[in-house]
């Protein structure tokens, strides 16, 4: 009678579908700005990277998008955490990443789990191409969720065309890209939800013009129950990513278009100007009343401004440490010089740490919120870790996007360093953990 009633309740449990809006970054984010986008489904899990299945109890659903130029494959699925983080547990997000860090999760989850889609060179050494796409997503960009309820019986429906369909490549960037994509899967659930702009992207498929009619379609269909939620990019010293934009405004916001085309043709450049201010694109925020995304809990409130400017004052009011900076020290420049010759590593629950000298020695020290406080490393360099984590968040370009959740953890996590532990620190970290009883859904 147990199993049955199990079984009941998650054949009928909420499901959900979530349009990914994620922003442009390196050098395609210089030269277009349209970004990337993806679809998660909380009810979908994956068998293989191409095979979908119904989720059972405690899993969180998979996101699926369009890539080009991995595995000659047109579609992928990966769970959701490593999609994010490219980790298999909420509790191994790095708390800072730099390009190092973010190569070893990378490789380490491939090794692991995308031998099939993206295999070994001959020599053993990492294969070339966009794989790197599928896992990692949140160290490169920030990104932006509108989730939409589904139900049981659709995710069922997807399964069986996915599954049953040919899933090859036919990647093109005017006509079949990641956006395209998206459109199909949105439609799937919703039919007519969400099309394209022949007046605001010249008939090309953007992500921002998915999200936007998305969120105008849940208007009319409050039934569908819309939230949004922002993914941050996490903390770090690779580049921040840049805001999306459509065709149309990504030419009229970039000085390196806008500014020739006035002087080439003036009639040309006031075209544009009017397209863009008639399509209402440049309107549309995408972080409008959304909550922050939480790893390993709830979506949490953005921190309040006023906190911020509370948490800034006490950031640059907090006492020197001997042996380690002196009054006005600028940490992020001494935390860099340290990590220069670090190196990525796992501690023996395989949680990452950085490998780094100090001094004589070789020490660990521990780079996620679980671990940053029980590997014995010097309490210097840890505070280290911690205050530049901390300054990184409160220079946000959008404070929005800080959770203050997480904020007040890394704050209680750099007092702990502050207190009389001697040379080691051996305070228990106060990180919290996923709760599977929350049902699947991102947002809920």
């Amino acid at each position: 009678m147990l199993s049955v009633l199990v079984v009941a309740l998650v054949a009928n449990s909420g499901a959900s579908a979530t349009l990914l809006l994620e922003e442009p970054y390196g050098n395609l984010g210089f030269f277009t700005a349209t970004g990337h986008s993806a679809v998660y489904l909380s009810g979908v899990c994956a068998e293989t990277p191409v095979i979908l299945r119904r989720c059972v109890l405690g899993e969180i659903g998979v996101v699926i998008s369009r890539y080009d130029g991995v595995g000659r494959y047109d579609w992928i699925a990966i769970p959701l955490i490593p999609y994010l983080y490219a980790v298999d547990q909420p509790e191994d997000v790095p708390l800072f990443a730099d390009a190092k860090m973010v190569a070893f999760l990378r490789d380490r989850y491939r090794r692991t789990h995308l031998e099939d889609v993206a295999p070994d060179l001959p020599n053993g050494e990492i294969p070339g191409g966009n794989w790197y796409e599928l896992v990692g997503s949140s160290y490169d960009r920030t990104t932006y969720g509108f989730e939409i309820e589904t139900t049981s019986a659709q995710d069922d429906a997807l399964i069986l065309k996915f599954n049953s369909s040919p899933n090859r490549s036919h990647f093109h960037i005017l006509t079949r890209n990641c956006a395209d994509f998206v459109k199909d899967v949105i439609n799937f659930y919703q039919p007519k939800a969400v099309h394209r702009s022949y007046v605001a992207d010249v008939g090309i498929t953007t992500p921002k013009q998915m999200a936007k009619n998305l969120v105008k379609f849940s208007m009319r269909h409050p039934e569908l129950g819309l939230s949004r939620v922002i993914l941050p990019q996490v903390p770090g010293s690779i580049a921040r990513s840049k805001a999306v934009h459509g065709v149309v405004e990504s030419f009229f916001k970039s000085k390196k278009y806008i500014v020739p085309s006035a002087f080439a043709s003036p009639i040309f450049a006031g075209c544009l100007a009017a397209v863009f201010l008639g399509s209402g694109s440049g309107r549309f925020e995408p972080g409008r009343n959304a909550m922050v995304f939480v790893p390993d809990s709830e979506p949490d409130l953005p921190l309040g401004r006023e906190d911020l400017q509370a948490y800034r004052k006490a950031l640059d009011n907090l006492p020197a440490m001997p042996d380690f900076e002196t009054s006005g020290g600028n940490v992020p420049k001494v935390w860099k010089l340290i990590r220069s010759e670090a190196r990525p590593g796992l501690d023996q629950n395989g949680r990452p740490v950085l490998l780094l000298n100090a001094g004589p020695d070789m020490v660990s020290v521990g780079a996620s919120a679980d671990n940053v406080l029980t590997t014995g490393s010097p309490a210097y360099l840890v505070r280290a870790l911690l205050k530049t984590r901390l300054q990184a968040e409160l220079r946000r370009s959008n404070p929005l996007s800080v959770s203050g959740r997480e904020f007040a953890r890394d704050w209680q996590l750099l007092q702990a360093t502050m207190k009389e532990h001697g040379p080691q620190v051996t305070a228990q970290p106060v990180h919290r953990r996923l709760d599977s009883s929350a049902g699947n859904a991102m947002i809920r």
